[in-house]
C-alpha cells in the first residue's frame, strides 16, 4: 500500500471539505482523484489502528471506545463521496475503481475486526465494564462493539480468520459484480414505441417516455424503460397487451439474460460463501447470524410474522383475479389471464370500484409540491425547517441542496436530494450520509441525502408523482429525519444504525402524513388550476387505500419468504433460480403474479449484504409504524405536540442508543400485535 505522504490528506478536496456549507467542492474532484486519495486513506486508518492496538496505557474508554470510533475521518470522507458516486452518477471509471475498491476495504476493515491486540483492549473493557460505571449508552456501545468483533472473527484460530477475511473479500467483490450487472441490463434496455403504439396511455407518461427516448438518442419517439416510474404505469395503462408483456418478461428477467450480465452465478457464490461464513463462525444458518442482532432474533420468529400474512395475501389475490379476469372477458378478451394483464385490469376494477384512476390523482401531486409537503410535515411534528440553497456544486446538477434550521434558528445539518431517474443511477430510492451527526469528539453534523428515481418531465414542465412515488419520496424523507434528527453521542449508535428490522419504522411512519387530509388540502394542488384536491377525490383515495391489497402483499412477501429460504438453511443450494422456483412452488404462488424482486435482480439482498436475510424488516417494521400511527389518531390530531415530542425523542433521535423495544416501548407504552398492519393492508 502507498505510503499516506503519496497524498496530502490535510488538503485533498476529498478529505478536507472546502465547498459552500462545509460540503466537498465537487467542482475540485475527478474521478481520477478517488484511487490514490482512497490507498492514502485506508494507510492513515491503518496508522490510527495500530496506534490504539499497540498502546500500552491501560485501555479507558477514551484511549480504546472512542479512539477507535473517531479514527478513520478521510476515509469516511472519501468512501461517502465515492459510495454517492457508485450509486447516483457513475461511470465506467467509477466502476473499474468500484471493483478495486471493494475488496481492498473489505481486507482493510477485516483486518481491524480480526486484530488480536485491539480485541484484547476492547474485551478487558468488556470484561471491566461493571466497575467501569459506564452511562448507559457507553455501555450499549461498549457491549455492541465487543459483540461485532466477536461475530467479525475475532476469536477465531489464524485458519479461521484467514479464511473468514478471504470470503468477505469475495462477498464484497461478487456484491459489486451483482449491482453492475443489474445496473447494465436496467440502462441498456428500452423499448422505443411511436404514436401509434400509445394507446392508453395518460399524458404524463407520455412525456416522460418522450423524455426518455430522446435522453438515448431518439428524440421523437417514446421509450419503455425498466424505471418503476415508467415501466409500471406503462403496465397499468398500456392497452396494447404485446407490449406489456413485453415489458414485463424484460422486467422480471433483469440479471438473468446470460453473457456477461448474467447473475445466476454470481448469486450461487454468495450463497455458497455466507453458509460457509456462517458456520465458520458457530451459526446454524446464515439467517441465525443475521437475525443475531435484530428485534426478531431468529428465522422462526419471521416465519412467525410472514406466514400468516401469506396465507391472507394469496387467498385475498385469488378473489381479486376472478374480478380482473370478469373484466377481461367483458372487454373481449379470449386470452388466458396472465401476469402483465394484472396492473391494466387492476387498474380498472379500481376505477369501477372507486369511480377514479390512479391518473386522476397525478395532475395533484406534483414533486416540488410534495417535497414542500415533507418540510411541512416535519416542521410541525419537530420544528425544524428547510431553506433552499441554489448554485452549489454537488454530484451532478439534478441535486438540490437545503439548510436544515432548529426551531431556534440555529444549523442542524444539511439535507441533499437527487429525484429524477438517468442512465448514470441504479435504479430503487434510498437514503444514505455524506456524514452522519454526532457529539463525540469535536462532534458533526448531519449531511443527508436522498436518492430518487422519478421520470424527468420535458423542460418547463412540472414532474408528477403517483401515488406511490409520492409515498416513496415520504418515505425515504422519513430516513433522512431519522439522520437529521440524531441526538446521540456515539456515531456507531447515530441515526440510522439501529437493527435492519427497526430502521425501516420512521421511514414507514412517516408515509402516513401524506394522505392526513391537512396536508392533501394545502398540497395537493392542481398542476394547472393550482386548486386543491377535490374531497371527493381524496375520500375515494382515501377509500381505495387498501384496494390490490393482494396483489401487493403477495409481491412482497414472496420476496421475503425466498430471501429467508435462502438463507435459513445450513448450506446453500447449487442452482438458486431452480431453488427459487420450487420454493415458489411450495408456497403455491399463483401463476399470473410475479415476486417484487426475483432473485437475479433481488439488489436489497445480493447488491451488497444491506437486506440479506432481512427483507422481511419492512413488513416487520410495518406492524410498529401501523400502531404507531393509531397513537396520533387515538388522540384525534395528527400533529398531537406532546406525542411528536415522545416520537422525536424516543424514535427519529435515539438511534440505537438504546434496544428498539425500549424505545418503542417509550414512545407507545406497549409493544404492538400485526393485527394492526393486517387491518391497514385491508387482508383482515
Amino acid at each position: 500500500m502507498p505510503m499516506p505522504s503519496a497524498v496530502d490528506l490535510a488538503a485533498h478536496p476529498l478529505t478536507t471539505w472546502q465547498g459552500a456549507l462545509g460540503l466537498p467542492d465537487f467542482t475540485r474532484i475527478g474521478d481520477g482523484d478517488f484511487s490514490g486519495v482512497f490507498d492514502a486513506a485506508l494507510a492513515a486508518h491503518e496508522a490510527e489502528i495500530e496506534a490504539i492496538s499497540g498502546n500500552t496505557e491501560t485501555p479507558t474508554i477514551e484511549n480504546t471506545l472512542a479512539a477507535l470510533e473517531l479514527g478513520g475521518e478521510a476515509l469516511d470522507h472519501v468512501s461517502s463521496i465515492f459510495w454517492c458516486r457508485a450509486g447516483a452518477h457513475t461511470n465506467e471509471a467509477i466502476q473499474a475503481l468500484e471493483r478495486d475498491i471493494s475488496p481492498k476495504m473489505s481486507r482493510h476493515f477485516s483486518a481491524i475486526s480480526m486484530n488480536e491486540r485491539l480485541f484484547a483492549r476492547i474485551d478487558d473493557l468488556y470484561q471491566r465494564r461493571d466497575a467501569l460505571k459506564l452511562d448507559a449508552q457507553t455501555l450499549r456501545v461498549l457491549e455492541k462493539t465487543w459483540k461485532n468483533f466477536v461475530r467479525s472473527g475475532a476469536r477465531l484460530d489464524a485458519e479461521g480468520k484467514k479464511r473468514l477475511a478471504s470470503i468477505n473479500e469475495e462477498l464484497s467483490s461478487l456484491g459489486t459484480n451483482f449491482g453492475q450487472n443489474l445496473l447494465a441490463d436496467e440502462r441498456d434496455w428500452a423499448l422505443f414505441l411511436d404514436e401509434a403504439d400509445l394507446a392508453g396511455l395518460p399524458e404524463f407518461l407520455k412525456s416522460a417516455m418522450a423524455e426518455a427516448a430522446e435522453m438515448r438518442g431518439q428524440k421523437g419517439r417514446y421509450a419503455v424503460t425498466l424505471s418503476r416510474s415508467i415501466y409500471e404505469p406503462f403496465s397499468t395503462f398500456s392497452e396494447r397487451r404485446d407490449l406489456r408483456e413485453i415489458a414485463f418478461r424484460a422486467f422480471t428477467m433483469r440479471g438473468q439474460n446470460g453473457g456477461a450480465t448474467d447473475n445466476a452465478t454470481v448469486v450461487r457464490d454468495m450463497l455458497r460463501l455466507r453458509a460457509e461464513k456462517a458456520k465458520l463462525l458457530g451459526y446454524a444458518s446464515y439467517a441465525a447470524l443475521k437475525l443475531d442482532d435484530t428485534m426478531a432474533k431468529t428465522p422462526e420468529a419471521v416465519h412467525a410474522l410472514l406466514d400468516p400474512v401469506w396465507e391472507k395475501a394469496v387467498e385475498k389475490a385469488a378473489s381479486d383475479q376472478i374480478e380482473l379476469q370478469r373484466l377481461a372477458a367483458e372487454a373481449g378478451s379470449n386470452e388466458e389471464f396472465a401476469a402483465w394483464d394484472w396492473r391494466f385490469y387492476q387498474e380498472k376494477l379500481r376505477a369501477e370500484k372507486f369511480a377514479f384512476d390512479e391518473a386522476e390523482l397525478k395532475p395533484y401531486l406534483q414533486l416540488d409540491r410534495i417535497i414542500d409537503a415533507c418540510f411541512d410535515v416535519a416542521t410541525k411534528l419537530f420544528g425544524i425547517s428547510f431553506e433552499e440553497k441554489q448554485g452549489i456544486a454537488t454530484w451532478h446538477p439534478d441535486a438540490r441542496v437545503f439548510v436544515v434550521r432548529n426551531a431556534d434558528g440555529s444549523e442542524r445539518g444539511l439535507f441533499l436530494a437527487d429525484y429524477f431517474a438517468r442512465p448514470s443511477k441504479r435504479s430503487g430510492a434510498w437514503m444514505s450520509a455524506l456524514k452522519s451527526g454526532y457529539k463525540l469528539g469535536d462532534g458533526s453534523r448531519p449531511v443527508i441525502y436522498n436518492i430518487m428515481n422519478f421520470a424527468k418531465p420535458p423542460e418547463g414542465e412540472a414532474a408528477l408523482l403517483s401515488v406511490d412515488e409520492a409515498k416513496t419520496l415520504f418515505h425515504e424523507f422519513g430516513h433522512a429525519l431519522h439522520g437529521m434528527l440524531t441526538e446521540v453521542t456515539w456515531p456507531s449508535v447515530a441515526g440510522t444504525s439501529v437493527s435492519r428490522d427497526f430502521v425501516e419504522l420512521p421511514s414507514q411512519l412517516y408515509e402516513h402524513w401524506l394522505t392526513v387530509p391537512a396536508v392533501l388540502e394545502k398540497h395537493a394542488l392542481h398542476v394547472t388550476t393550482g386548486k386543491p384536491m377535490p374531497k371527493a377525490l381524496v375520500d375515494k383515495m382515501l377509500a381505495a387505500r387498501t384496494f390490490g391489497a393482494g396483489f401487493a402483499t403477495v409481491e412482497f412477501t414472496a420476496s421475503a419468504l425466498v430471501d429467508m429460504a435462502y438463507h435459513a438453511r445450513p448450506d446453500a443450494p447449487n442452482e438458486p433460480l431452480r431453488f427459487e422456483a420450487e420454493t415458489l412452488e411450495k408456497l403455491n404462488m399463483p401463476d399470473t403474479l410475479a415476486m417484487r424482486h426475483r432473485t437475479p435482480h433481488f439488489g436489497h439482498i445480493f447488491a451488497g449484504d444491506g437486506y440479506s436475510a432481512g427483507y422481511y424488516s419492512y413488513m416487520w417494521s410495518e406492524v410498529l409504524d401501523a400502531d404507531a400511527f393509531a397513537a396520533f389518531e387515538e388522540t384525534g390530531d395528527p400533529f398531537n405536540p406532546a406525542l411528536a415530542e415522545r416520537l422525536r425523542k424516543n424514535i427519529y433521535a435515539a438511534g440505537g442508543s438504546k434496544d428498539p423495544e425500549e424505545l418503542y416501548t417509550a414512545f407507545r407504552g406497549k409493544m404492538p400485535s400485526p393485527e394492526a398492519m393486517m387491518i391497514k393492508r385491508g387482508l383482515v
